[in-house]
């Protein structure tokens, strides 16, 4: 099981979901929402903190890694 990034400030997670296609939909104080639109639509919110908390980045991975089929490695190895 790869290890979670223990630096990734929320900002920095944003830009590279872009790999996976999310795009930024809007932001509330300091939290991005986040949009994606394959294989079918799909939301998730980023806190804007520097850094995330592992427990918030491990629950938003999973988020992710789920709506796309993926594992949790996979999806920690695009954002490499």
């Amino acid at each position: 099981m790869s290890r979670l990034p223990r630096d990734l400030s929320g900002f920095k997670l944003t830009k590279k979901l872009s790999k996976l296609g999310y795009a930024v939909t809007r932001q509330t104080g300091s939290h991005v929402r986040l949009t994606c639109s394959t294989p079918s639509q799909h939301h998730v919110t980023i806190p804007a903190h520097d850094p995330l908390k592992i427990g918030t980045l491990a629950a938003i991975i999973t988020d992710i890694a789920k709506h796309h089929g993926l594992t949790r490695d996979e999806v920690i190895a695009l954002l490499d």
